[in-house]
């Protein structure tokens, strides 16, 4: 999957009067777009702003374009940091066993933790929670979405094994400090 090409449009709202039989004056059209590079992000806003004018005009109409903030119009692309990478992969198979981790694709999310990203190495990771014989199989934004409480054991002993391993192995990289085991 070719990253800089891959680009999607949602048009999820479009409003437009208070009756069946009566023409509006104005319609407004909602939605998201999203891209996996500020390049790629930039080129499709600019080609939706073409395309929604050029049509208006076609149609002897007028359309303004509005986005959201400029400024935080685009949210950087999340890209897990190569050596937090090797250190969930070692921790992760220490805790939940190399069967039950599994290198998910691409995905067009939008996620604020790229903020964070831009600022300090990171790593996002989702912790499953598919049961078929209890029907958890829904994503996060459908409305028959159920957290399935048996995983959050796991969730909790990998997040709480990544930290701890992590400030231990790179202790050293801080002022000497003796560490505790509380854990």
């Amino acid at each position: 999957m070719n990253r800089r090409i891959l680009q999607v449009v949602t048009v999820s709202k479009f409003q437009g009067g208070s009756a069946f039989n009566v023409i509006p004056d104005s319609v407004t059209i909602g939605g998201s777009f999203r891209a996996f590079s500020k390049e790629s992000f930039l080129q499709l806003k600019h080609r939706i702003e073409e395309v929604i004018t050029t049509q208006a005009s076609v149609n002897r109409c007028n359309a303004t374009v509005l986005f959201d903030s400029e400024k935080e119009a685009f949210n950087p692309v999340t890209v897990n940091d190569q050596n937090l990478h090797k250190h969930f992969l070692k921790v992760a198979t220490q805790v939940v066993g190399e069967r039950n981790i599994h290198e998910m694709p691409l995905l067009l999310g939008s996620e604020d933790f790229s903020w964070y990203q831009e600022v300090i190495p990171g790593y996002l990771f989702f912790v499953g929670m598919k049961d078929e014989k209890k029907s958890v199989d829904e994503l996060a934004q459908s409305h028959n979405f159920t957290v399935n409480e048996d995983v959050l054991p796991y969730g909790a002993a990998l997040h709480a094994s990544l930290a701890v391993t992590y400030l231990l192995e790179n202790q050293h990289n801080s002022p000497k400090q003796s560490s505790h085991d509380e854990l």
